[in-house]
């Protein structure tokens, strides 16, 4: 959101906020939001190396960036020289001396998994990188990209960052979850309310225009989509707890998951945000929200 629907001001007042209320984990990406018209990309951290270098809290907080996704004509992929190229500008727009979490932010097929890793070595013995991540990799890819790492004695991928929410199980449940899972990979999903459609302030197309997210919720206005929403209400209704934090509660009970990701424009969304970390689900909750976003 940083850059895109909310300045710089409504970005630090979201932070300030954030770490105000006990939390600390900063997930960006060095391409966010070059998607903007008049964007090039950066725009995300630059604003979260101000607020950290305006606020002097770098050591409160955990960052999180990512490389790999296209930031221009031949600015993109995992291989030795675009890292090193591109880790020195996140560093540069975080204003910072090290990142806590480096995430390759898709698979690089056409980059061999050993000189990728090979270079997150050198990151992370030259104190630039901590800690390293994958995003959007397959079951297969992160097996692989894990044993490589077993093999050359390189940093391995201690996260995975997938699509996983109630409207989204599939390219999570099943083989990725069962590897992350074995391999203790911490996951750390992406869009945990679907785009805001978890939220339950979007319940026809008549609602879709609230924002410029609005576009991507239309292929959850299903028969399968409402069941959720109508789960969540009950669910919401009996623990005294809002759709959203009901929807981020069940992925914090799922195996495997560390934390969800999501997006905040506001304080008043930060802090119902930040009541899903408490909230507890029984198993009746679980089987009621299991049942309506059913994989069949």
């Amino acid at each position: 959101m940083f850059g895109w629907t909310a300045d710089e001001a409504r970005s630090f007042a979201v932070l300030d906020a954030f770490l105000d209320a006990g939390m600390n984990f900063i997930d960006t990406a060095d391409m966010y939001s070059r998607w903007v018209a008049g964007n090039q990309g950066g725009e995300s951290e630059t604003i979260i190396g101000r607020w950290m270098k305006a606020r002097g809290n770098r050591a409160r907080v955990l960052i999180a960036t990512k490389v790999g996704m296209e930031m221009g004509p031949g600015r993109k992929g995992l291989s030795r020289a675009y890292i090193l190229s591109s880790v020195e500008d996140s560093l540069r727009r975080l204003q910072t001396d090290y990142i806590d979490l480096y995430q390759s932010h898709t698979d690089d097929a056409d980059t061999p998994l050993e000189e990728t890793l090979a270079t997150y070595d050198e990151l992370v013995r030259a104190g630039k990188v901590r800690v390293i991540g994958a995003s959007n990799y397959s079951a297969e890819r992160l097996a692989q990209a894990l044993a490589v790492s077993t093999a050359g004695s390189y940093p391995r991928y201690e996260s995975l960052q997938p699509l996983y929410s109630l409207c989204e199980r599939n390219a999570f449940e099943g083989a990725v979850q069962d590897l992350c899972v074995a391999q203790n990979v911490g996951v750390i999903g992406y869009y945990s309310l679907a785009s805001g459609f978890l939220s339950g302030k979007y319940r026809s197309e008549a609602d879709i225009g609230k924002s410029v997210r609005g576009g991507g919720i239309k292929k959850y206005l299903d028969a399968r989509g409402l069941a959720i929403l109508a789960a969540l209400d009950t669910v919401g209704a009996a623990l005294g707890s809002t759709p959203t934090q009901v929807a981020l509660a069940w992925l914090l009970h799922r195996p495997g998951v560390r934390s969800p990701i999501v997006s905040a424009t506001t304080t008043a969304q930060v802090q119902e945000l930040v009541g899903a970390a408490t909230l507890r689900l029984d198993s009746a909750a679980m089987e009621i929200l299991g049942r309506a976003s059913s994989l069949a």
